[in-house]
Order: C-alpha cells, then structure tokens, then sequence
C-alpha cells in the first residue's frame, strides 16, 4: 500500500467526518480504512488522530498533517488532470459548492445539463448558504450571487440575479399599496434571517442607497419558504425573481416598488489562481457561461 493512498484516505475520514461515512464515499469497508489510517500512524510514528467508539479528534500534528496532505493531493490531481487534458474528454472529481436555494433552482438544472454532456466526470456538489473558503477546503470553484469583491480568486459573470418585492393581490388590497419604500415601516413583512441586515431592507432612492427598517412575525432563513409565506398571505418578501416569476405571471403574487430596488448582485463561478487550470474545471466554467447565455431569462 503507498503513502499516497494512505494519506488520501486519512484526508477522506477527515473530510467525511468519520470512519464509517469515508468508508461509504469510497466504496471500501470501516475495517480498510481504518487499517490504511494505522499504517499511515506508523509509518510516520506518531498518532494523528485520538480516536472513540463514536468520535475522533486531531492531534496538533494530525491537524498540520491535514492541512498539507490536502494540498499536496490537489497537486498530485492537478498534475495527474494535466497529463489527461493533452489527449482526449475532461476527467476526474469536480468539487462544488453553491447556495442551497440557488443550487437547488435553475442552478441544478444546468449543472445537471453539464454532467450529460461530460459522462467523464465526477461531481460533489455541496450546496450551502455560508461563506465557503475554496482553498482552505478543498473545491475547485464556487458560484456565488453577490457583488464580487475577492480579488484573490478567478471569476466569470454567468447572469444577474435580481429580486423582486412582492406580496398577495389581496394583502396588498388591505394594507394598502406601497408607494414608497418608506411605507414598508407599516406594513407586515417575511424577514430573512441569512441576511446580516435583516431588518434594514434597501432601496434606490433619488440615486442613493436608503436603508428601511422593516418588522413581521414570520423569520426564515430560506428563500423558498419566503415565497411560501408570501403566497399564504403573511407579507411582503424580497424573493429572487426565478423563485416567483411564475407566481407573478400567473397573478398569485404582484410585484410592489419596483422603481425602487437596488442594483442586481450577480452569478460568478470563481475558481482559485492557478498555473495550470485543469479541463474539468474550464469545460465547466465554459459551459455554465453559454448555458446561462442561452437562458437569460432566469435572471
């Protein structure tokens, strides 16, 4: 057994976060790993893991070995990717990590668009509404819908992503509609909890950025149940124009200050600076950038 695949597969139980669950990812049996663990243990004569019946930890060592195993297998995958890209279809296990609501909508769709048209590759998606450090653990691109500020990394527009103000025709009729933002201080809205400002919701007005204080009894932290709040009648939502243009069109839902709502934050692929950018990662940034072209409609 080499070094090589010990140490991958120390990676692995740490990145499953545990014995069992890497042993599932990698289609090989509790017992194999763990052996592959202990061999590695004692090949470097040291313990990198304190481990339970239930749980492990890393050791001081275990968690500096961690941090560099990782990135000396990236590099080996890099090399091993450049070798493959100079004769023939893009290989190997593409990593990503995307918003959940976004994954889970027109995202998905493309995303799964991609992986019939290259039956080569491999593909871990993590959908997750947090802030996710590419390098640190271990992706090779991200899709993020913000207003791109990370100089550290590559990164691609694929579309806007706009979200629209809107609430129930008959919610609007007996509250009133809303004329100003100023007028949403009055009127009962759904409040998203992943946003830092959730209660400060901002607006254009006269060219510049107004921040408006907003109140309601219902607090999610996922857009679609935001949608769903909003079509039982329990308030104003700011929603993502995709999760409702169909509730608009169909006139379950009406749109309210328009006029007023900021710029559109966009959807970027980014991906680390890297010499040499391998075929998965480039055929799937290329191909995310003409998919999203043919479908500007969803933003």
């Amino acid at each position: 057994m080499d070094t090589l695949t010990r140490m991958r597969t120390f990676v692995e139980v740490v990145d499953a976060g545990g014995f069992s669950a890497a042993a599932r990812k990698l289609g090989r049996s509790k017992a194999l790993i763990s052996k592959y663990v202990k061999e590695l243990e004692d090949e470097l004569g040291t313990r990198l893991m304190n481990r339970t019946t239930r749980r492990f930890s890393l050791t001081e060592l275990g968690q500096a070995y961690y941090r560099d195993a990782g990135e000396i297998l990236q590099r080996v995958d890099d090399l091993q990717d450049m070798v493959r890209d100079r004769h023939g279809e893009p290989t190997g296990l593409l990593r990503v990590t995307a918003p959940r609501t976004f994954g889970d909508s027109i995202l998905g769709l493309a995303i799964m668009d991609f992986m019939v048209a290259h039956p080569a590759i491999k593909i871990d998606l993590k959908l997750d509404d947090r802030f996710v450090d590419l390098v640190d653990e271990g992706f090779d691109c991200a899709i993020r819908v913000t207003e791109l500020q990370d100089s550290s990394l590559i990164a691609r527009k694929l579309t806007d992503y706009r979200f629209v103000l809107c609430a129930r025709p008959d919610l609007i009729a007996a509250t009133g509609r809303p004329l100003h933002p100023s007028d949403m201080t009055e009127k009962p809205c759904v409040i998203d909890s992943n946003l830092r400002s959730r209660f400060s919701w901002r607006f254009a007005v006269d060219g510049e950025r107004s921040s408006i204080q907003v109140a309601g009894r219902v607090e999610v932290n996922s857009p679609e149940a935001i949608r769903m709040a909003v079509l039982a009648g329990l308030g104003y939502g700011l929603v993502p124009y995709v999760m409702v243009k169909d509730d608009l069109a169909a006139g379950r839902l009406e749109a309210v200050l328009e006029e007023f709502m900021m710029n559109k934050p966009g959807v970027y692929v980014v991906y680390p600076h890297r010499r040499h950018l391998s075929a998965k990662i480039r055929s799937f940034v290329d191909f995310l950038v003409k998919w999203f072209d043919a479908h500007s409609d969803c933003g």
